[in-house]
């Protein structure tokens, strides 16, 4: 199948695909504010957010960032700790530390700060995209959507919703997130692309994933791409896109102890190291076997068990709340107010351990 991928794409009428495609788009697509803007700060936002994020969860958190940052200057001038808090519970961290990074870099970063002032253009358009894969947090598809759809680079913009419309267009049974299967994709979309029209055709192509060639159930016969599709025509469109085998999720064991004194304050420490929720804050933390935290039971203080899932990692955590007359002294620990926790970014599994206490 895939063998004949590129022989394929070679013959298939070009031109008719593009039309069924951006005119479908031009009658189906959702308004959605980064659409609505060539200001290329504002879309690389959009992109960073939307890497594992919803549009419907990220819409929120796009308004919070831009309104709080409205360029790059201010973003670069904040504290991580406050750009964490505004990214408080969308998760992966890690995308708001590159971002910050990033921003620092780039107000000092001749080429990318004149593409953000919107002096790039076509001649340039390598440039451009060099400057912006050199990024902390930017690879090729976030390198490419902010180059097609900034500044009309003819650049392919690769997410799952691509992988998934080129995998069943080309009926291609190389798994899209090995090194092969991206080199593979990326080949097949840079021969698809329509260079004349590069940001109306990845938002299309995007647009067609994300509402119409969904993972189960799609319906095929409205596709304005079904003519072309090779998966279609051999009936394997449900058992497309594959991804390699996923790693086994490992199970963690959590032990969190709230200390709370007559004044209302209490303990909190900032994570450090490589591991999860990297900068980000939580009370007093043991992490335990499984044996231990099964072993282990709370005398009279109140309790809280939640179970919380990671992409590779299952959280079995426990929250222990225990009255004291005075705070013990931890190492790098802070003393705060319980009122004053708001200030402070924690991860989505405390906030609710917050919420839930809160309400008892």
């Amino acid at each position: 199948m895939c063998i004949f991928c590129c022989t394929f794409a070679s013959k298939m009428n070009k031109d008719l695909l593009y039309k069924e495609l951006e005119e479908w788009y031009e009658v189906n697509h959702r308004i959605l504010p980064w659409r609505e803007t060539d200001d290329p700060y504002k879309i690389w936002i959009s992109e960073i957010i939307l890497q594992q994020t919803r549009v419907a969860q990220g819409m929120e958190y796009y308004h919070r960032l831009v309104t709080r940052f409205p360029d790059i200057q201010s973003l670069a001038d904040a504290d991580e700790d406050e750009v964490l808090l505004y990214w408080q519970g969308l998760g992966y961290y890690s995308r708001a530390r590159n971002l910050h990074k990033a921003a620092q870099l780039m107000k000092n970063h001749e080429i990318f700060h004149q593409a953000m002032r919107r002096l790039g253009d076509k001649a340039r358009g390598e440039e451009i995209f060099s400057a912006l894969k050199s990024m902390p947090g930017v690879g090729d598809y976030t390198a490419g959507a902010i180059a097609s759809f900034a500044f009309d680079l003819p650049y392919p913009a690769l997410d799952g919703n691509v992988y998934r419309v080129l995998s069943r267009l080309y009926d291609c049974e190389i798994a899209f997130d090995t090194t092969e299967g991206k080199k593979h994709f990326r080949k097949l979309a840079e021969d698809l692309l329509d260079r004349e029209r590069p940001r109306l055709f990845n938002s299309a192509i995007m647009e067609l994933g994300a509402l119409h060639c969904v993972p189960t159930a799609p319906d095929c016969p409205t596709c304005p791409l079904n003519t072309w599709c090779k998966a279609l025509a051999n009936n394997t469109v449900e058992l497309l896109p594959v991804r390699k085998p996923r790693p086994k999720v490992r199970d963690r064991y959590l032990e969190y102890t709230i200390y709370i004194t007559p004044e209302k304050t209490t303990l909190i420490h900032q994570r450090k190291g490589n591991d999860i929720w990297k900068h980000l804050w939580e009370f007093v933390c043991a992490e335990r076997t499984g044996e231990e935290a099964i072993r282990r039971k709370a005398k009279g203080e109140k309790i809280l068990e939640l179970t919380h899932v990671l992409s590779h990692q299952k959280l079995h955590a426990r929250f222990v709340i225990k009255n004291v007359s005075e705070l013990p002294e931890i190492p790098d620990t802070v003393v705060v107010h319980l009122s004053d926790l708001d200030n402070y970014a924690f991860s989505r599994l405390t906030l609710k351990a917050i919420e839930t206490l809160a309400q008892r």
